[in-house]
């Protein structure tokens, strides 16, 4: 950077790039020279700018990586214009609607709907498992759950998701 063409600057790497504590001053680096040099900031210019970003200081014990994603992502937003409009709008929707719980959309449908008296079968380490599906849960080996993913417990002896176990 030439001095003719500097802006002015807060921080200094420990490279001797400029870079601004300032997130919302302009620079005149490209955003790729300006992500390049959040590394080599130290963690008091980090917390500097998460402080001047989010108008408070960062929360205890945050990691370092943490506020380093956060300087890119403020460099990134600044220079790109933030989150794609239909994110914005929905965001807004949501916040506008007073809902405080906020359910992801889902993804690749629903699991399918089991009808009582289906049933369903699983080969675990050599062993067939037989379940059958109840109007108020499920039987495998003589007991009854209340969900697969009990089920999917009880036979692998670890935390499953009883519709993937399952095949669902």
């Amino acid at each position: 950077m030439t001095p003719a063409m500097s802006t002015p600057v807060d921080k200094k790497t420990r490279t001797g790039r400029a870079l601004s504590a300032n997130p919302s001053q302009p620079l005149n680096d490209s955003v790729t020279d300006q992500l390049a040099a959040i590394p080599d900031l130290s963690r008091n210019g980090l917390i500097e700018r998460w402080t001047q970003a989010y108008s408070r200081p960062p929360p205890r014990g945050l990691s370092r990586r943490l506020l380093e994603y956060a300087a890119a992502y403020q460099i990134q937003a600044r220079a790109f214009r933030g989150l794609p409009p239909a994110v914005r709008r929905r965001l807004q929707r949501i916040a506008a609607a007073g809902s405080s719980r906020v359910t992801a959309p889902a993804r690749g449908g629903a699991a399918p709907a089991l009808a009582p008296g289906s049933r369903l079968i699983r080969e675990w380490r050599g062993r067939t498992h037989t379940v059958d599906v109840l109007d108020s849960g499920f039987r495998c080996d003589g007991k009854q759950y209340r969900s697969l993913s009990e089920i999917a417990r009880a036979i692998t002896g670890a935390r499953w998701s009883g519709p993937r176990f399952f095949g669902l």
